[in-house]
């Protein structure tokens, strides 16, 4: 009697926790670090929104493409966009301070509110697990910092813009705009 209890609530629990799983498409099934406090942050919280990732590098020629990022980031986050950041030491060693460092550089010099994660392996061979999910959907994989995936809202759809792709790059905004026309 005591197993077919414990069978019955452990179906019960399989039941309820379904639908939950099924709400996060496998791209998005990650936790990762967020930057400001090394708290882990589910990517599945951003599951249904247009999603731009972007690895990025303090001391990069490209770091000025933040103010960018940050305004297509305000300009668009009620459509249901979201920016996130992946700061990368992986490209030039042009990221080499500290989680604290790099929060308080995009937090002061750019006034950054999109999402930021801490640092991030992004290069091969420590290629973190979600950005080898981003390789593989898009069949490229970063040459340098500030490489941006766009991801759709269901999650399965991932388009791959080089680090030249300024964030207000009129092919980029065309591409985000549909994208957020797109009923989750």
């Amino acid at each position: 009697m005591k197993n077919i209890i414990a069978t019955f609530i452990g179906a019960v629990v399989l039941l309820t926790a379904t639908p939950a799983a099924a709400a996060c498409p496998s791209l998005l099934n990650h936790s990762v670090p967020q930057l400001q406090d090394d708290k882990p942050q589910s990517l599945c919280q951003y599951a249904g929104k247009v999603i731009l990732v972007v690895n990025t590098a303090s001391k990069c020629g490209f770091t000025g493409q933040y103010d960018g990022l940050e305004a297509i980031y305000d300009k668009y986050k009620d459509r249901g966009l979201v920016v996130i950041g992946f700061p990368s030491n992986d490209f030039g060693g042009q990221e080499p301070g500290s989680n604290k460092e790099i929060a308080d550089f995009c937090r002061l010099t750019y006034s950054i509110k999109f999402p930021m994660m801490a640092k991030t392996d992004i290069a091969a061979p420590k290629t973190h697990p979600f950005y080898k999910q981003l390789i593989e959907k898009s069949n490229t994989r970063p040459k340098w910092n500030f490489h941006k995936y766009l991801i759709d809202r269901s999650g399965t759809q991932v388009e791959s813009y080089s680090s030249l792709t300024e964030p207000d790059s009129s092919r980029l905004i065309a591409h985000i705009e549909r994208l957020l026309a797109e009923k989750p």
